[in-house]
C-alpha cells in the first residue's frame, strides 16, 4: 500500500483554458504552480495565472509543447515535485508518464503500463475482448494492400479510420466507398503524426447515428475502481465533440448500471490509478460497444463536477499524493449540466479556425453559470494550436432550465475580432430535436447542414462597427480619446441575436 506524498507545487504541461482551470484548483488546494509556454503564448492567460513561468521553446508544439526534455527541465529548474498533463498534447503519451516518474517527480495521471494499455486503441480493443467488454467490428492496416482492401469490403461501408493514439477527432475519416479508402487512410495517418506523433490507424465498422456516451471513471492506489455516471456527448461536428450534458437523455437506470459497471471492470483490468473515461458508442437498437479508454481528464468534465459537487482535479491530485477515494460510490447527482464548446472558427465557411487578435471579450454570469476560458480581451488565437478558447456550462435543476439558461449564457457572450462558432451552438440546443433529446452523431450534418447566421449575428456586427472604437480602453485613438464611462455594451442585452 502507498504512503501519503503531499504535492506542494506543480508544472502544468499544457495551456489555454485547461492549464488556467488546473492553476486554479492548485490556488485553492494551496499548491504553487508553473506554467510552460511557448514563445506565442508569452502573453496568455495560463501564464499570467501561475506562480511561475518557463518558455519552452519555439511556437510549433512540436518544438515546445510535445518536447519531454524541455517540460522536464522547466519543472527541474522550478523545483516541480509534480506534473500535471492536463489533456492533448503529452497527457496519453506513455514516455512522458515514465520520465516525469523517473524524474522524482509525481505524475498526476495513470501509470506508464495503464497509458499503454488503454491509451491505444487497438490495445484496449484486446484487452476488451479479454474482459468479455463488446466492441465494433474493426480491420488493422496490413503491409498486404489487397488483403486490406478485401477485409474493408467483407466489413462493409461505410467505415471509420481513426488513429490509434490520441483523440479530439484528430486522424479520423469517414470512407463511403472503395476508392477514397487509399487517401483517406494517408490524410489520416498524416494528421495523427501530426497531433500525437504515431501514423498508426486502424479502419472501425462506422455505425450510422449512433449515441455517444461516456463514463468518469476514479480509482485510487488501494484498489477502490468507482464511476461518475454518464456524460452524453452524442453533438459533434468532424468527429469533435462541442455540446456534452448529464445526465444522458437516453439513459435508464438500468443501463447506466450496466454500463457503469463494464466499465470500472474495464479499469480495474489493468489496475488503473486517477481519473480516465471510457467511451462508448450505442447504436439504435441500443446495444452499446466500447469506443476507447480515455487515460486523462476529458474537456467535458465540469459537467460531472457541477451535478455532483466535485472538483475532479483535486480529486486526481488526492489521488496522486496517495490518498484514498473519499467515497466508494458516486455521490448522488443533483439536476442537469449542459456544456458548449466555444472555438475561434467559422460555422458557415467549413468551421475554419478564425486566429487573430480579441479585441473584446465579454463573458456571461449569473447563478449556475461557468465559463473556463483561456483567453480575454487581448489575447491572440494562434493558428498553431486548437482553436477552443473557452467552454461555458451551466447547471440547472431539470434539462429543460439547464438548456434555458445556457441560451441565455450563449446570448450574452461576446467575442470580437474573431469569428466564433457561438450563434451555431445557440441554433443546436434551440433545435427542437434537440428539446426532445433526440440526439446522435450526425445530429448537425441532419438538421444544420449548409448553415448560415441569421440577421442578429450581421446586426451584432454592424453595432460592433459603431460602438467598438469607441468603448473599449486600449482603442482611445480611434475616438479621439479615453473611452466613455458608459459601455454601450452592457445595454444592449441580446446582442447576438
Amino acid at each position: 500500500m502507498r504512503g501519503i506524498k503531499p504535492i506542494k507545487k506543480v508544472l502544468v504541461a499544457n495551456r489555454g483554458e485547461i492549464a488556467v482551470r488546473i492553476i486554479r484548483t492548485l490556488r485553492e488546494m494551496g499548491i504553487r504552480s508553473v506554467a510552460v509556454y511557448s514563445e506565442a503564448d508569452a502573453g496568455a492567460s495560463h501564464v499570467a495565472a501561475a506562480d511561475e513561468a518557463c518558455l519552452i521553446g519555439p511556437a510549433p508544439s512540436a518544438e515546445s509543447y510535445l518536447r519531454i526534455d524541455r517540460i522536464l527541465e522547466a519543472a527541474e529548474k522550478t523545483g516541480a515535485d509534480a506534473v500535471h498533463p492536463g489533456y492533448g498534447f503529452l497527457s496519453e503519451n506513455s514516455a512522458f508518464s515514465a520520465a516525469v516518474s523517473g524524474a522524482g517527480m509525481t505524475f498526476i495521471g495513470p501509470c506508464p503500463k495503464a497509458i499503454q494499455a488503454l491509451g491505444n486503441k487497438l490495445n484496449s480493443r484486446e484487452l476488451a475482448l479479454k474482459h468479455g467488454v463488446p466492441v465494433i467490428p474493426a480491420v488493422t492496416e496490413d503491409k498486404d494492400r489487397e488483403a486490406f482492401r478485401k477485409a474493408v469490403r467483407k466489413m462493409g461501408y461505410p467505415v471509420l479510420i481513426k488513429a490509434a493514439a490520441g483523440g479530439g477527432g484528430k486522424g479520423m475519416r469517414v470512407v463511403h466507398k472503395d476508392e477514397d479508402l487509399e487517401p483517406f487512410l494517408e490524410m489520416a495517418k498524416r494528421e495523427s503524426q501530426k497531433s500525437f506523433s504515431s501514423d498508426q490507424v486502424f479502419v472501425e465498422k462506422y455505425l450510422v447515428r449512433p449515441r455517444h456516451i461516456e463514463f468518469q471513471i476514479l480509482a485510487d492506489h488501494h484498489g477502490s475502481v468507482i464511476h461518475l455516471n454518464e456524460r452524453e456527448c452524442s453533438i459533434q461536428r468532424r468527429h469533435q465533440k462541442i455540446v456534452e450534458e448529464t445526465p444522458s437523455p437516453l439513459i435508464t437506470p438500468e443501463l447506466r448500471e450496466e454500463m457503469g459497471a463494464t466499465a470500472v471492470r474495464l479499469a480495474s483490468a489493468v489496475g488503473y490509478v486517477n481519473a480516465g473515461t471510457v467511451e462508448f458508442i450505442v447504436d439504435e437498437d441500443g446495444h452499446y460497444y466500447l469506443l476507447e479508454m480515455n487515460t486523462r481528464l476529458q474537456v467535458e468534465h465540469p459537467v460531472t463536477e457541477l451535478v455532483l459537487g466535485l472538483d475532479l482535479v483535486a480529486e486526481q491530485i488526492r489521488i496522486a499524493e496517495g490518498r484514498p477515494l473519499r467515497f466508494k460510490k458516486s455521490p448522488e447527482p443533483r439536476g442537469h449540466a449542459l456544456e458548449c464548446r466555444l472555438y475561434a472558427e467559422d460555422p458557415a465557411n467549413g468551421f475554419l479556425p478564425s486566429p487573430g487578435r480579441i479585441a473584446w471579450l465579454h463573458e456571461p454570469s449569473g447563478p449556475w453559470v461557468r465559463n473556463d476560458c483561456g483567453v480575454r480581451s487581448g489575447s491572440e488565437v494562434s493558428s498553431f494550436y486548437d482553436p477552443m478558447i473557452s467552454k461555458l456550462i451551466v447547471w440547472g435543476e431539470d434539462r429543460p432550465a439547464a438548456v434555458a439558461r445556457m441560451k441565455r449564457a450563449l446570448r450574452d457572450y461576446a467575442i470580437l475580432g474573431v469569428t466564433t462558432n457561438r450563434d451555431y451552438l445557440l441554433d443546436i440546443i434551440g433545435h427542437e430535436a434537440f428539446a426532445k433529446g433526440e440526439l446522435h452523431t450526425g445530429f448537425v450534418e441532419q438538421h444544420l447542414h449548409g448553415w448560415k447566421p441569421g440577421q442578429g449575428s450581421l446586426e451584432a456586427a454592424l453595432i460592433a462597427a459603431a460602438v467598438l472604437p469607441a468603448s473599449r480602453p486600449g482603442l482611445e485613438a480611434a475616438s479621439g480619446g479615453a473611452a466613455p464611462r458608459h459601455d454601450p455594451w452592457l445595454t444592449v442585452g441580446d446582442w447576438g441575436r
